[in-house]
């Protein structure tokens, strides 16, 4: 189940970052998703191991787009649960973004609001 459009709305902040999803080869990882969850996630996005995405250098394999500029999830609507869980502008948005020399400060934390998270 491949998505090749826009992977959010087009007034998230994501879309112009991505510097989350080109943290980590070890990020993101599978943690409480369940077996049918995993499934629906393309093999070629997962790693060997089978613990988490599959990662060119640092960045997800499933980030499309220029970090900083424009980016998308090409498996937005199956993407791990790590990901659903991080939000533009917490602790770990501000870390990922100084590490690709990108201001901190310029995404608002926004609320954990569970409807807004189905946003980001």
């Amino acid at each position: 189940m491949e998505n090749s459009g826009p992977a959010i709305g087009v007034e998230s902040p994501c879309q112009a970052c991505g510097a989350c999803c080109s943290y980590s080869q070890n990020w993101p990882r599978f943690t409480t998703e369940d077996d049918a969850a995993l499934d629906l996630i393309p093999e070629k996005f997962v790693n060997d191991r089978l613990s988490g995405m599959r990662c060119d250098g640092d960045r997800c394999s499933a980030l499309s787009g220029k970090v900083g500029v424009a980016t998308s999830c090409t498996i937005y609507a199956v993407r791990p649960e790590v990901c659903r869980t991080c939000m533009p502008g917490d602790a770990e948005c501000a870390m990922a973004r100084r590490r690709h020399g990108l201001p901190s400060d310029v995404v608002p934390a926004l609320s954990r609001d569970p409807a807004t998270k189905a946003n980001y």
